[in-house]
């Protein structure tokens, strides 16, 4: 099992490159999993309050919106990636009959003993993103919930946003190392700054 991204087929951009905006999933987008490790159905999957209303500020950006997420259940086979292919299909449709749009999906479905490169802390799933949607890091911003996705940002020359809707609490916040470079309750609160940065 390798990496995988959900997308459609878009061309290459021959514009100037221009920053995205990359989310994590579990703990930014949706609830994270409490019970168990990882969300195998559709069934388990829980909007976090005020996402669609912070997705609608966010596409009003006009940047791309990637989500970049690790999803090592399929690797470990604890549930198919044609279950994981389900829960993003029916997730994109949701954001976008709420006048959301995610651009583009990106997993790492490797195990961490695989020590690949698109594996989070790793920055490999946002260069490839960079890559086919010709970005500019530095303009870029990563929003996560753990210190796993801020070192990712860090690492692909974004800026970062810390969120506390997911495994970390705020008193937690002044251990991260590196720092995120903002701090947000939550998507909606981070959407806000986001669309205040150039």
């Amino acid at each position: 099992m390798g990496a995988r991204f959900i997308t459609p087929r878009e061309p290459r951009s021959s514009r100037q490159p221009k920053g995205a905006l990359f989310l994590d999933r579990d703990g930014v987008i949706n609830a994270p999993p409490i019970r168990k490790r990882y969300i195998t159905r559709w069934e388990e999957f829980r909007f976090l309050p005020g996402v669609f209303d912070a997705l609608r500020k966010l596409r009003k950006t006009g940047r791309k919106i990637i989500l970049v997420s690790n999803q090592a259940g399929v690797g470990r086979g604890i549930y198919p990636s044609t279950r994981l292919q389900e829960i993003t299909r029916k997730m994109r449709a949701a954001i976008q009959n709420h006048g959301g749009k995610l651009h583009a999906v990106y997993y790492c479905t490797h195990t961490p003993e695989r020590r690949c490169r698109c594996r989070k802390p790793r920055p490999g799933l946002l260069l490839r993103a960079a890559r086919r949607f010709s970005l500019d890091m530095p303009s870029s911003i990563l929003v996560g919930d753990n210190a796993t996705d801020i070192e990712t940002g860090r690492a692909a020359g974004c800026r970062t946003v810390l969120v506390l809707s997911g495994v970390t609490a705020r008193k937690d916040v002044r251990r991260l190392n590196p720092a995120p470079d903002f701090v947000a309750r939550d998507l909606s609160a981070a959407a806000r700054w986001i669309s205040r940065q150039k």
